[in-house]
């Protein structure tokens, strides 16, 4: 996965061939704050830098930083799938919510 965490933040991570650099930008925000670095462990230090100097300016500047991600999404299914995971849910005693939070949990763990 190419993709780093810190202090909440997430940002996705590339690699640009012609300048043989890694570069990335923090998701889930409105900002747009970037970042580069020629290894792996210049990146990950680059990406803390950006976040540091990011939430910093916000606080200077007297305004709050973007929060990443809500907690909040929809997501559309057709209905048969629906009915579908409100019976296993009920199944498992859970909530809906609780029980695709759940799941989404065990399939990121599975492949993180």
């Amino acid at each position: 996965m190419n993709t780093l965490n810190y202090k909440g933040y997430t940002a996705k991570i590339e690699f640009d061939p012609d300048d043989n650099i890694l570069f990335g930008n923090i998701i889930g925000i409105q900002d747009t704050v970037g970042f580069h670095g020629e290894s792996v462990s210049e990146v990950k230090n680059a990406f803390h830098e950006a976040v540091e100097f990011y939430l910093e300016s916000c606080k200077k500047a007297g305004r709050e930083p973007n929060k990443p991600f809500s907690g909040n999404f929809v997501v559309r299914v057709d209905s048969a799938l629906h009915g579908q995971v409100a019976a296993a849910a009920a199944h498992a005693g859970k909530s809906l919510n609780k029980w695709v939070a759940d799941t989404l949990t065990q399939v990121v763990e599975a492949h993180g």
